[in-house]
């Protein structure tokens, strides 16, 4: 077939349009948490809002609770559940609940069923991953806590494997004008 008969046919036969869906995004409350303090000042207070959530899991959960600008918590997501060892986090999962929440810092969760909270390589290699997607999005991660039994966590801020956190905001907020 010539050209001059391909867009002959063509003219005759057009090729159909395709559409594409006009979608609006909406956030749903499903419910309430009580938290004692009014912002996160410590890894310690962070785990007290989520404790509850994983208290009877007997499955790796993640959590990710948002942040205003002054450490207040926006909103609770439980993003992913997992197996008895293992929990399968999709960075764009983490950052989508945080964006949607206007979120300028989050916070992520997530359990041992061991009861362990001792943080594997999986879970260092995760940190840093949503350190740097956070630091495109300009979004902080303020912590990552494992939690495991009878109150015990571990907060990557505190063990210095997260490079801004819960200090480094509080000097910032003292010394604004």
């Amino acid at each position: 077939m010539s050209k001059q008969e391909e867009v002959i046919q063509l003219m005759k036969n057009p090729v159909p349009k395709k559409r594409v869906g006009i979608i609006k995004t909406q956030i749903i409350k499903e419910g309430s948490l009580l938290y004692e303090v009014r912002r996160f000042k410590t890894p310690g207070e962070a785990a007290g809002l989520v404790k509850g959530l994983f208290e009877y899991a007997d499955r790796e959960m993640m959590v990710v609770v948002s942040l205003d600008a002054k450490n207040t918590p926006l909103a609770v997501e439980i993003v992913s559940v997992g197996t008895v060892n293992s929990c399968l986090v999709q960075i764009r999962e983490i950052f989508k609940h945080a964006i949607l929440d206007n979120a300028v810092n989050i916070i992520c969760f997530h359990n041992h069923p061991s009861g362990i909270p001792e943080p594997s390589q999986e879970d260092l290699d995760v940190t840093k991953r949503l350190e740097e997607a956070g630091r495109l999005l300009g979004i902080g991660l303020l912590d990552h806590i494992i939690l495991g039994e009878d109150g015990q966590y571990v907060s990557l801020q505190e063990e210095k494997r997260i490079k801004n956190g819960y200090i480094d905001l509080q000097m910032k907020e003292d010394f604004q004008l």
